[in-house]
């Protein structure tokens, strides 16, 4: 049988399969009122399909700790008891399909308060529910609003803000929680020396620009009970000849996240500097996952441009992940697994209001 249709298991968690949902933010929840940050009926067919379809692990999209922290004034947020709520009935229903649920707890940084993609993917002001962004440094993205640099003090809430998502994250039902410290968010405006120029504890080197990374995983294993697994999400490169991230960095920042409790590293790229050529195409981002499984004793996750499923299967086969993350291909396939089950001679559960049909 394909190592992808194997059970996996981390920590206390068994994951049915590898095949695994990436987060993709949906950009639908209200933006103000008692409902600011609450799924909705959108964020409950579009996760529960993908589960009744065969996924794995649905990790569900950036989740803002903090009313500022959001990407967008439609995004998720995790900071209280009513959002807890709303997303317990997602996780209910996908532990019902033999799902594993996972989030994405996340600050947006200096890319945050603009507007949803199809609504011209801008920055957007008060008027239309937008605020202040902040960052490492006063250095904008560009396009959008040059953040606020942010305080000792103010990085210090940051991190407590992690930890509140992560007791509220337990509360509402998930078996994994994920930190997103990739595409330019502000974990990885930290990272890197493009967007921090900090000349403070947490900026220059590598330790001091990796500090806060650290601090949120500390703050986040401190509150996620020790039989469930914690993930962290990074770009492994900015795709900059020079003064930016680098697949070095990544190797080094995982040995470091392997010994604060981290158990997977999901390995992406790009995002933090704009104009960059990205060489685009089927698995071009599994390399770098597969050095920091190569070189290091951190488990990875694979994604990008992944949609076959023997080109799925022959990765995991090669050693290059534990995991593959199907991102694009999902939203246009929610039972993705089920037919790379029948593709590749394994067995996928199918819900019995299905299955039962010859």
């Amino acid at each position: 049988m394909s190592a992808l249709f194997e059970p996996y298991t981390l920590r206390s968690v068994t994951l049915p399969n590898r095949v695994w949902m990436p987060p993709m933010c949906q950009y639908s929840a209200a933006p103000e009122g008692p409902a600011q940050g609450v799924p909705t009926d959108w964020h409950f067919q579009h996760y529960g399909a993908r589960a009744a379809g065969g996924t794995g692990l649905i990790i569900v999209e950036a989740t803002g700790v903090a009313p500022e922290g959001r990407i967008s004034p439609q995004d998720l947020g995790l900071w209280n008891d009513a959002q807890a709520e709303g997303l317990s009935r997602i996780t209910s229903f996908l532990k019902e399909q033999g799902t594993v649920p996972g989030i994405q707890l996340g600050h947006a940084g200096r890319k945050a308060s603009t507007s949803r993609p199809w609504d011209g993917d801008r920055p957007v002001g008060p008027e239309e529910h937008g605020w202040e962004p902040v960052g490492p440094s006063a250095v904008a993205y560009p396009g959008l609003k040059v953040p606020r640099e942010l305080t000792v003090e103010e990085i210090g809430e940051v991190v407590e803000r992690f930890r509140v998502s992560t007791r509220l994250a337990l509360k509402a039902g998930f078996q994994v929680v994920e930190i997103h410290g990739a595409h330019g968010y502000l974990i990885g405006n930290f990272l890197s020396p493009h967007s921090n120029t900090r000349t403070d504890a947490y900026g220059g080197s590598f330790e001091n620009r990796i500090r806060l990374a650290v601090e949120v995983v500390d703050a986040v294993r401190e509150e996620w009970p020790d039989e469930l697994p914690l993930f962290f999400r990074v770009s492994a490169t900015d795709w900059l000849e020079q003064g930016g991230w680098t697949p070095d960095d990544t190797v080094a920042l995982a040995r470091v996240l392997t010994e604060h409790g981290v158990d997977l590293m999901d390995i992406s790229t790009g995002g933090n500097a704009a104009g960059v050529s990205i060489p685009v195409g089927p698995n071009y981002q599994v390399p770098f996952a597969e050095r920091v499984r190569r070189e290091t004793e951190m488990p990875v996750a694979a994604v990008g441009e992944i949609t076959d499923p023997e080109q799925a299967a022959k990765i995991l086969a090669n050693g290059e992940a534990d995991a593959v993350l199907i991102g694009r291909q999902l939203l246009r396939e929610p039972t993705w697994a089920r037919r790379a089950a029948r593709e590749l001679g394994a067995d996928v559960r199918i819900p019995p209001q299905y299955g039962w049909r010859p």
